[in-house]
C-alpha cells in the first residue's frame, strides 16, 4: 500500500522545513510535529506539543498490528483517512447514557466506544475536554492517547491530567488543539510507514 502525495503537500513541507528547525527532532516526534504544523499552519506547535518518542514508536507498531482507533467526535474521525475509526458520539446509546448519568455526550461516547474498542486502542481526542477526562477515569489501558482537545474550559486541565496519568500520550501545553490537529497527529503515525508516491495535479 502506498500514499499519494500531492505536489502542494510536498511544497508545503518544503516551506515548513525552510522556516523551522525540525531536522533535529527524533523521527516520530518530527513526523507528528510537522504534520500538525502542516495541518494548522501554526508553527508554535513546535514548542507547544509534548511528545514521547518511545510512546509514539510503540503506538505506530500497535497501529501496524491492527490496534483499533477511537475518536471523540465525528469531526475528529472525519480527519482520519487511512483506517476505519470507532466513534460513538452519534450512537443512540450515547444519548441515553448521557441523560441517565448527567454527563456530556462526549464523555458518554467514550464509555460506549470503550465497549467496542477495549484495551490497547489508540484514542484520538480533539474536541471535548470532558471526553479526555472520561477516558482517564475509566482506565482504558490505551496504546496511546492523542489528547488535543481545544477550548477555554477544561482543555488545559485535562491535558495536564493526561500527562500526570503516566499513560502513553501525545498532548500539548495550551488551550489550542482541535479535531484537525488531533487527526493530523494520528495520520502522521499511519502515513510515516507508507511509501509515498507523487500525485499529479494542481
Amino acid at each position: 500500500m502506498t500514499r499519494a502525495v500531492h505536489p502542494i503537500e510536498r511544497e508545503s513541507y518544503a516551506i515548513l522545513r525552510s522556516r523551522l528547525g525540525t531536522s533535529g527532532l527524533p523521527p516520530w516526534t518530527r513526523a507528528v510535529t510537522e504534520r500538525v504544523i502542516h495541518a494548522s499552519a501554526d508553527p508554535c506547535y513546535l514548542t507547544d506539543l509534548v511528545c514521547d518518542e518511545e510512546a509514539l514508536a510503540a503506538a505506530a507498531r500497535a497501529l501496524a498490528a491492527g490496534a483499533p482507533i477511537v475518536a471523540d467526535s465525528a469531526m475528529t474521525a472525519a480527519g482520519i483517512t487511512a483506517r476505519p475509526v470507532i466513534c460513538r458520539i452519534r450512537d443512540p446509546r450515547t444519548a441515553g447514557l448521557a441523560g441517565r448519568e448527567r454527563i456530556t455526550r462526549s464523555a458518554a461516547g467514550i464509555r460506549v466506544a470503550y465497549d467496542a474498542a477495549g484495551p490497547g486502542a489508540v484514542w484520538v481526542i480533539g474536541t471535548a475536554p470532558t471526553a479526555l477526562a472520561e477516558l482517564l477515569r475509566i482506565g482504558a489501558s490505551p496504546a496511546l492517547v492523542i489528547g488535543l482537545p481545544v477550548g477555554f474550559v477544561g482543555a488545559v486541565e485535562s491535558k495536564q491530567a493526561l500527562r500526570r496519568s503516566g499513560l502513553p500520550s501525545l498532548t500539548n501545553l495550551g488551550e489550542k488543539g482541535g479535531a484537525a490537529v488531533a487527526a493530523a497527529a494520528l495520520n502522521a503515525l499511519l502515513y510515516e510507514a507508507l511509501p509515498a508516491e507523487e500525485e499529479s495535479g494542481s
